[in-house]
């Protein structure tokens, strides 16, 4: 059955940032194709936001799964062009360099970049990224963080994997510019979802016995706090929208709960003076 509203994809919807997407969206209008890993998730959000949702079951890293999601949109669009993709699901893997296990890294990136890569590839001729373009090209939305431009230790895995959205998020804008499918960046700050809430779920007792114990547990507890102080999903649902209908979109947000540290830390303070700060705060450095 054909969707006659301008619909979009997010993927990873079951909770979070692409929970907080599709419920702006819904409510602004839109049709939301949102990628669950698990039918349970896809019931539950289907009886939420009812006929303007249609779950796609895939994990973002099955390839094959899905370019078979992105042939559901297609006859769901009856020939219509796809108005936006949101490429958002993603992990947060944590720990020190020099000690994480290497799977967990590669794991991380996979996830995070590759699959964004594999997502994009997919949907992008729905978008109108084929020849010849189409006439009314959608828009991309990259999720990215202010950790792809501020690095944290102990994020390291995460915080590679946002530097590099960033980087692909540039040159796939200028790539599709014959298109006019344009590629914007969302980069949220502390946002209240499970990807933080779950830091008190991750063992950190395999460093126990590092040069970063101490360290890591002040990191933790800051974490756990971001899952309870952080902005609402629907704050990042907000900027999406904004990103898939304004005129003349940014090329990127910041979305954070205190803007003026973000600021700071982007554009006035120092690499060192950030090294100094970040480093006494958490015990890497003397008081």
């Amino acid at each position: 059955m054909a969707v006659e509203k301008k619909s979009v994809v997010v993927t990873g919807v079951s909770t979070g940032i692409g929970w907080g997407a599709t419920k702006v969206l819904v409510a602004n209008g839109f049709h939301v194709f949102g990628s669950v890993r698990k039918p349970a998730d896809g019931e539950r959000l289907k009886a939420e936001f009812g006929d303007a949702f249609t779950p796609l079951l895939f994990d973002v890293t099955d390839e094959a799964a899905v370019r078979a999601g992105a042939r559901q949109v297609e006859a769901a669009l009856g020939g219509r062009t796809l108005a936006g993709l949101v490429n958002n699901a993603g992990i947060a893997v944590a720990g020190p360099l020099l000690h994480l296990p290497i799977e967990a890294f590669r794991r991380q990136m996979e996830v995070n970049v590759t699959a964004m890569v594999t997502v994009t590839q997919a949907f992008a001729p729905l978008l109108g990224a084929e020849s010849p373009a189409r006439q009314d090209p959608g828009r991309i939305v990259n999720i990215s963080s202010v950790g792809g431009k501020t690095a944290t230790p102990f994020m390291a895995p995460y915080c590679a994997s946002k530097f590099a959205v960033e980087g692909l998020s540039e040159s796939l804008r200028r790539e599709l510019l014959p298109y006019g499918v344009d590629v914007i960046i969302i980069a949220p700050g502390a946002v209240a979802t499970p990807i933080w809430g779950k830091a008190d779920e991750l063992d950190i007792t395999a460093y126990a016995n590092t040069a970063f114990a101490g360290p890591l547990a002040r990191l933790f507890a800051y974490m756990q706090g971001l899952g309870k102080s952080g902005l609402p999903p629907e704050r990042i649902g907000d900027a999406i929208h904004t990103a898939l209908t304004t005129a003349k979109p940014k090329v990127r947000y910041t979305i954070s709960p205190d803007p003026f540290q973000t600021f700071m830390s982007e554009n006035v303070l120092s690499k060192r003076g950030l090294d100094q700060i970040v480093g006494k705060r958490l015990g890497l450095l003397p008081e």
